[in-house]
């Protein structure tokens, strides 16, 4: 937790001894389709005052294969070790947002998240099952504040906004979903097959967003942690999260950017364990083969409706870099669709 803290703090020094407070939104062309982030990319923008914006976001992982380290392992590799192999999985996210800002250098918002994880799984005897976990996951409130901006002349004029963040994930999705498996009936499923966390979490970010006033060009920056801050009553917790994200977009129409990011996490192994899980009956049960590092590299589209409020856009991204604390299932692909509509 301590590694988080300094990152925000040097990114804030950094940045905002070059910004001014004031005048936040005065060059910033906030109708255009790269105003807003690559869809992927969460608290990313504010809005003016009494402006509300809803969102509804449909988020897919899936992983396919396993990996220890940097190198692919075999199922039967697995199998070497453990009774049971995962195979593939998918994870879909449904997501509804709201955000409304009671001022200029204020917005707040909701998240409430709707998950299913589908888990395909072979048994040394060559026993092929599947497992889902489903429902409601943890809600999230929280707030993004202008630290400043600044605008700087040029033959291409260019806006720089500085925004910080802090969201509270509450313990509202379960993390004692089970299913049925050859060994038992409604057994509690693996860590990370769980929909919710089962913990409070703190998740605070700062983001960097530049923009060519009446260019075709932006481009912002993003980091954010994700801190667990208790157990839950099954006895852990996830491990900590550090993502660092980056992007350019460029408009292709008035109504239409293209982006190109790169985002890059590490998390931790669980901490703590589930005395109901066996962690030598199959690699998720297991808490210290939960931990890794990722880079991903997505392509996006926005799409702003004219006139309406609406925006649509969609990002496909595939890693491009894993290290496992293995063996675990590698991801494969990273799809992100959505809806928001701002008034």
């Amino acid at each position: 937790m301590p590694a988080h803290k300094p990152v925000s703090l040097i990114l804030t020094a950094a940045l905002t001894s070059s910004l001014a407070s004031a005048t936040a939104f005065a060059h910033w062309e906030g109708s255009r389709p790269d105003a807003h982030a690559p869809i992927g990319v969460m608290a990313d923008h504010t809005h003016k005052k009494g402006e509300w914006m809803f969102s509804y976001r449909v988020m897919r992982m899936e992983m396919d294969g396993n990996r220890e380290g940097s190198s692919r392992q075999s199922t039967a590799d697995v199998l070497n070790r453990f009774m049971v192999a995962p195979l593939k999985m998918d994870m879909d996210m449904h997501m509804l947002g709201a955000m409304y800002a009671p001022s200029d250098d204020l917005t707040l918002n909701i998240m409430v998240p709707y998950v299913k994880n589908s888990m395909d799984h072979v048994t040394r005897m060559g026993i092929e099952f599947e497992t889902v976990g489903e429902g409601l996951g943890d809600i999230s409130l929280g707030g993004i504040f202008n630290l400043g901006s600044k605008h700087v002349d040029g033959d291409t004029p260019v806006q720089h906004r500085l925004l910080a963040s802090l969201s509270i994930s509450l313990p509202t999705g379960e993390d004692d979903v089970r299913d049925d498996t050859p060994a038992m009936a409604n057994a509690k499923l693996p860590y990370p097959m769980q929909v919710g966390s089962g913990t409070y979490n703190l998740m605070p970010g700062i983001t960097y967003l530049g923009q060519q006033v009446n260019g075709h060009y932006s481009w912002g920056a993003q980091a954010m942690a994700t801190i667990h801050i208790d157990t839950n009553d099954e006895g852990w917790s996830r491990g900590d999260k550090l993502q660092v994200t980056g992007w350019i977009a460029r408009l292709l129409s008035e109504n239409v950017s293209a982006s190109v990011r790169l985002n890059a996490q590490k998390w931790d192994r669980i901490d703590g364990r589930d005395s109901d899980l066996n962690p030598m009956m199959v690699q998720t049960a297991n808490p210290s083969l939960l931990a890794g590092k990722r880079a991903d590299l997505s392509l996006g589209l926005n799409i702003k409706v004219p006139g309406t409020g609406h925006r649509f856009g969609i990002e496909v991204g595939k890693p491009v870099w894993q290290d496992l604390d293995g063996p675990q299932l590698e991801t494969d692909m990273i799809v992100t669709a959505g809806w928001q509509w701002a008034l």
